[in-house]
C-alpha cells in the first residue's frame, strides 16, 4: 500500500535528521494517514478511503465530500477518488 493521500496526492518528502552536534542524515517524513469512511449526500452512500489529517480538514472545510471532489484537480485524485468523483457529477446532472 502506498503512503499517499487518496484525495490530496500528499506523500512522503525526504530531509536531514539533524543532531545536536549538527551531524546530518537522511530520513523520510510520512504523511499522517488514515483509514476513513466518507459519506456522499448526492449517492446516500459511503465510501471507504485513504486520507491524510490535512486532507480530511479540507474536506470539512468545503463542505463535504462531494464539494471537495467538485473542485479537486484529476492529477491530485487515486482512481477510486476519481470513479466516486464522476458518480457523483452523473448523478447531479440526472438530478
Amino acid at each position: 500500500m502506498s503512503r499517499v493521500c487518496e484525495l490530496t496526492g500528499k506523500g512522503p518528502m525526504t530531509g536531514n535528521t539533524v543532531s545536536h552536534a549538527n551531524n546530518r542524515s537522511r530520513r523520510r517524513f510520512l504523511p499522517n494517514l488514515n483509514d476513513v469512511s466518507l459519506l456522499s449526500e448526492t449517492l446516500g452512500q459511503s465510501f471507504k478511503l485513504r486520507v491524510s489529517a490535512h486532507g480530511l480538514r479540507s474536506v470539512d472545510h468545503r463542505g463535504g465530500l462531494d464539494a471537495f471532489l467538485a473542485k479537486a484537480k484529476d492529477t491530485e485524485l487515486s482512481n477510486a477518488a476519481l470513479k466516486i468523483k464522476k458518480a457523483i457529477a452523473k448523478a447531479q446532472t440526472a438530478a
